[in-house]
């Protein structure tokens, strides 16, 4: 018989006994390292997050130049995808995080454009309770924050509440290559590389730990869009980058209510 394969049900980081104490964990972690969190991410990949986050925006161009439509940056962090949406885009972008630490950063680089307000306006809210109505977002983005999550089906199911019929998902997750040479190199540099000098910039060196296991405990690509499907997305798609390591999911909410 094929060996049957355990899906993630959400993020486990070190001693959490239930969804509640991952949350906290993850929230506390975030908190401690978002000093240097915008540093290490651009340090650690070499400057290929730029691109990640610039090759998500071009897939998701067609809705970003509607005037008309309004989008949420999910996880948002220090607001990074945010701004790279915002960049030439038409439409209102908004960002959501529950740190309120990574929060103020991204505040911070956001800065006034005007007396109406921020140039990306961000709140703090959790991914898995958000405070907004039913089908009020065009586009729910996420990048490098899905995975982080205590409650990957919650957190698909508040999504799709959230967005428009017809609304897109994008989630721009880190992923493990393939067996092979590639993903041989991209363990080791993740697995005995990075935690070191992630740890020793930031000064917490658990953190950095957790990064590499949270990815290896995350679905594989097929995975992810498997699990879309099952919960209702239409036209379910991914693109991998960067040897397979990173993998932008697309999927879109039914113009129609399901019927169950």
């Amino acid at each position: 018989m094929p060996e049957q394969v355990t899906l993630p049900q959400g993020t486990k980081p070190e001693g959490a006994i239930n969804e509640q104490d991952a949350s906290r964990k993850v929230r506390e972690m975030f908190t401690r390292i978002a000093p240097r969190y915008d540093l290490l991410n651009h340090l650690l990949s070499a400057q290929m997050d730029r691109r990640w986050r610039a090759r998500t925006a071009a897939e998701l161009r067609p809705v970003l130049q509607n005037p008309q439509a309004i989008v949420l940056d999910l996880c948002c962090g220090t607001g990074d995808l945010a701004f790279s949406l915002e960049r030439n885009a038409k439409a209102r972008i908004v960002g959501a995080d529950f740190s309120h630490t990574m929060l103020m950063r991204a505040k911070e680089k956001s800065g006034f454009e005007s007396s109406s307000g921020w140039r990306v306006p961000f709140f703090e809210a959790d991914a898995l309770r958000l405070p907004f109505s039913d089908s009020s977002f065009d586009l729910v983005t996420t990048a490098f924050g899905f995975r982080n999550l205590a409650n990957y089906q919650e957190g698909l199911r508040e999504i799709m509440r959230v967005l428009k019929p017809g609304g897109t998902l994008g989630i721009l997750e880190f992923t493990e290559p393939a067996p092979g040479f590639a993903g041989s190199v991209y363990r080791f540099y993740c697995q005995k590389v990075l935690p070191r000098i992630g740890g020793l910039i930031s000064g917490d060196a658990a953190a950095y730990a957790y990064l590499p296991k949270s990815v290896a405990r995350f679905f594989r690509p097929e995975e992810l869009a498997g699990l879309m499907k099952l919960l209702g997305y239409q036209d379910v798609r991914y693109h991998l980058m960067t040897l397979g390591s990173v993998a932008l999911h697309l999927g879109v909410k039914s113009q129609s209510p399901c019927v169950t």
